[in-house]
């Protein structure tokens, strides 16, 4: 049977663009005509693929009873206490609790579900660009126009779902460190009225990466300022850049402010297991006393993805993985720089650490609802940047390319996804010229 059944969205538009996985090697995907590339897009496996002391803690806890979240089991307990005494080592004085979860898109809706309850307030507000997840609120704060939860066809029909809640957005910023807009508007006049704005919201969720948008500290603690003036919470979303991913620990340390909740996924439990964990402040926890949170999943901290949690955060600590990105972040500047000074077809290029996005010339993804006749035309870049050694993600956008590859990724390799990346960004100067 030829016919396809597996309903699926991809990244890279079209089945086949760049290939079939088979397997997984360090930083490199095996592809189905035996072909070994670097998995330049990744913020889900921040180990790269079988890392040994992952795999070994996984399969030790094969053997783990099935153990729901609604009974007690003390490995979850040891998970918990061991992500904040390492994770959260500098934030013990705010950290108040963990509660695990399955991914980072439920992360987000539990944490915006308990800001409605504890502020007594439905609405909710994010920026502008940003994606949040899928699932029941986080899929309302995910304003990105082709993620819309609904459906989109090759003809321009466009259906998408219907939001969750009321949903204000706030202005992001539109800075760039190499090729864009080198002087963007300062956060204090960008979010002027933002505590008018914010006026009637149960929290405020800000990302650090999603949509090519990277937020400056003083974006950070002006969303934070303008939040806590008009009692709304503050979410700080490190699904994709907590664990290292950026310049240290969570992205959110780089300011003065701390948030009421942060929420993790992707990379928590080191690519090994799917997870995702609500972290909250010691003054929510401290709501949350003698009060029970009813929410409640069979597979919250199962015992594979505890056990990968844990194994994940001994490697960074041992291996020294969370100062990798800040080490690196030069080098994807310069090495940026050197690429599109060739390439006219690129308009933008942002990034921190070892997260970065390419914006091309072309289709403006504020029109862009996901329905593409042909290929989009950063589809057809990473195609191409496929067949010279690297798979780029595209975010699913038709003109933005993003570069996130494991923390273990070496120079050589590093320097394998930027040749790639050169050799497919030709294919948009000649669809551009």
């Amino acid at each position: 049977m030829d016919e396809n059944r597996l309903i699926s969205t991809g990244l890279n538009s079209g089945r086949g663009a760049y290939g079939t996985i088979v397997a997984g090697e360090g930083v490199h995907f095996v592809l189905d005509d035996g072909r070994r590339i670097v998995d330049a897009s990744n913020t889900g496996g921040p180990l790269g693929h079988g890392h040994p002391e992952v795999v070994a803690a996984v399969r030790e806890a094969a053997v783990a009873p099935v153990i729901s979240e609604g009974w007690l089991w003390p490995e979850r307990e040891h998970a918990a206490r061991e992500l904040i005494e390492t994770a959260f080592a500098d934030e013990l004085g705010w950290i108040g609790g963990v509660r695990f979860v399955l991914s980072g898109s439920e992360a987000n809706d539990l944490a915006l579900s308990l800001a409605q309850v504890l502020t007594g307030r439905s609405t909710v507000a994010t920026r502008e660009r940003a994606y949040h997840g899928m699932n029941g609120l986080a899929r309302a704060v995910t304003v990105q126009p082709h993620w819309h939860g609904g459906l989109s066809s090759e003809v321009g029909e466009v259906r998408p779902a219907p939001p969750a809640t009321k949903v204000v957005r706030i202005p992001a910023p539109d800075g760039a460190r190499i090729r864009g807009n080198r002087q963007p508007q300062s956060a204090t006049d960008l979010l002027a009225n933002a505590s008018e704005l914010l006026a009637d919201s149960a929290a405020v969720v800000v990302d650090y990466s999603q949509g090519g948008v990277y937020h400056t500290v003083e974006y950070q603690d002006a969303v934070a300022e303008a939040a806590r003036s008009v009692g709304a919470l503050w979410i700080a979303d490190e699904v994709v850049t907590g664990f290292g991913r950026q310049f240290g620990w969570f992205a959110f340390q780089e300011g003065s402010s701390r948030p009421d909740i942060v929420t993790l996924g992707k990379p928590l439990a080191g690519g090994a297991s799917p997870a995702g964990a609500v972290v909250v402040s010691q003054a929510i926890m401290d709501e949350l006393k003698s009060q029970s949170w009813q929410t409640y999943s069979t597979f919250r901290g199962h015992p594979l993805t505890m056990a990968a949690v844990r194994a994940h955060l001994r490697v960074l600590v041992r291996e020294g993985l969370v100062g990798r990105a800040r080490e690196l972040d030069g080098v994807m500047r310069d090495n940026l720089a050197r690429v599109v000074a060739e390439h006219p077809s690129v308009c933008r290029v942002d990034g921190r650490g070892l997260h970065w996005t390419v914006e091309l010339n072309g289709v403006d993804w504020r029109t862009w609802s996901g329905n593409a006749a042909s290929d989009p035309l950063a589809t057809r870049v990473a195609a191409r940047a496929a067949q010279a050694g690297a798979l780029i993600g595209t975010s699913g956008e038709p003109s933005s390319l993003f570069l996130a590859p494991p923390l273990i990724i070496s120079d050589e390799e590093l320097q394998t996804v930027f040749s790639a990346l050169d050799e497919g960004l030709s294919v948009a100067d000649e669809a551009l010229a």
